[in-house]
Parts: structure tokens; C-alpha cells; sequence
């Protein structure tokens, strides 16, 4: 039986059953069926409920006269995003807000989370910035298309039409490398904080770990901001305008 945090072993108890079930619907054996959701998936779990209460908190308390600190904070950073978008992808930078700003809230959350006892960061686990890093691929990828059409595909030929025989390998590989790179970037950096941050917690637990707290934060808001302008980087070369 894997190691559990406290709110693993608590999704474990109530859905291990229907998970598992589900596991061999789809012909993957769990390792251990009586623990199948793993203490990342259920870091995940939490993150997202977490933001969904804070988000129908705001939603309740949504104010045009007198916006409360929460309201203050989330518009600050939806706003540090559509600048960001705009000046990076420019004018046609709204519709991607939306998808930015989640992606900034769900890997900040992820990040911070293990700053909590008894929790772990997510991302530091290689899985989970992979699937952020999938998803942020296929979601500029499918931007362009909607954007371009089927030209959107010259972008893979190059600028010359005689060259692209040489020019479609290399942007193939150059497109999942950028996968490769978000989730090595994200996940190295919050393996490594939550290592150190742990080792120091349990040399000496009361004074001498909040530098490394402090720590911590920085790079989960470093590594937060990377992300997203990366993303906001490959979406700018999807939608441009000048395919």
C-alpha cells in the first residue's frame, strides 16, 4: 500500500470501488486496488475544489460600488493576464483570457498547496505539469486552426514552399519539445522546493525553515508566471496574424 496523505486515504475510502471499476473498464490494472487515486490526483482534487468555493464565494460578493479583497485580488490578476496577452498577442488577445488566467489560478494553487502540513505539491510530481503542458499545447494548436483554418498548417512548412520537406520535421520537433520543456521546467523547480523545504522542516521545524518558506513561494509564483507566458508566447505564434 502507497504512502497517503490524510485526504488520499479519504478519497481512497469512498471511491476506490467505483474507481478501480473504472480502471479495468478500460483494461489498466491499478497497482494497488484498494488505493488506486494517488496522492497527486487527490492534491488535484482538492485544488479544484478549492477554487471552484472560492469562485462561487466571489460570484456571491460581486460588487460594482465596493469589491472586497477577493474580489480585488482575482480582478488584479485576471488584469495582469489581459495585459499581459495583449501586449504579447495584441488586440485579439480576450477570447484567451479566459483559458490564461484558469491555467495561472489551477498551477499557482497547485504550486502553494504543499506550503499547507499534511499536503504535497502536485506539480511536483512529473504527471501533472505534463498534463498542463498537454493542455496548453492542444489548446494553442486548436486556436490556430480556428483562427487560420486549414492554412494554419503553412506555419509548419516554413516560408518557402521548396523548403518545407525540411521545415516540417523540424517544426513537428520543435512544437513538442516545447511540451517537454513547460513540464521539465515546472516540475524540476517544485520537486526541488518541496525537497528542500522539507529537509529543513524536519531538521528543525520552528524557525530556521521560513526563509525556505519564503522560498518556496517565490519560485511557485516564478514558475506560475513562466508558464502561463510561455503559453501566452505559443498562442501569440498560433493566432498571428501574418500566417
Amino acid at each position: 500500500m502507497p504512502e497517503q496523505l490524510w485526504f488520499t486515504a479519504l478519497l481512497n475510502r469512498l471511491f476506490a470501488g467505483p474507481v478501480t471499476a473504472l480502471l479495468r473498464v478500460i483494461h489498466i490494472e491499478p497497482h494497488h486496488p484498494a488505493a488506486p487515486i494517488p496522492n497527486s490526483l487527490a492534491m488535484e482534487i482538492l485544488v479544484f475544489i478549492l477554487l471552484l468555493v472560492l469562485f462561487l464565494l466571489l460570484r456571491s460578493r460581486l460588487s460594482v460600488d465596493s469589491p472586497g479583497a477577493l474580489q480585488h485580488m482575482f480582478e488584479g490578476l485576471e488584469g495582469f493576464v489581459q495585459d499581459q496577452s495583449n501586449e504579447i498577442i495584441g488586440h485579439h488577445s480576450e477570447g484567451y483570457t479566459a483559458f490564461l488566467t484558469a491555467l495561472l489560478f489551477f498551477i499557482l494553487f497547485c504550486n502553494l498547496i504543499g506550503l499547507v502540513p499534511s499536503f504535497e505539491s502536485p506539480t511536483a510530481v512529473v504527471v501533472v505539469p505534463l498534463g498542463c503542458a498537454i493542455c496548453a499545447f492542444f489548446y494553442y494548436q486548436i486556436q490556430g486552426f480556428k483562427h487560420s483554418g486549414i492554412g494554419y498548417l503553412k506555419h509548419f512548412a516554413g516560408p518557402f514552399w521548396w523548403l518545407a520537406w525540411l521545415m516540417l520535421p523540424i517544426e513537428i520537433i520543435s512544437h513538442l519539445a516545447r511540451v517537454l520543456s513547460l513540464t521539465v521546467r515546472l516540475y524540476a523547480n517544485m520537486y526541488a522546493g518541496d525537497m528542500v523545504t522539507l529537509v529543513f522542516i524536519s531538521l528543525v521545524p520552528v524557525a530556521l525553515p521560513i526563509p525556505f518558506l519564503g522560498l518556496h513561494i517565490f519560485v511557485s509564483l516564478l514558475q506560475t508566471y513562466i508558464f502561463v507566458l510561455l503559453t501566452t508566447v505559443y498562442l501569440q505564434g498560433a493566432v498571428a496574424e501574418e500566417h
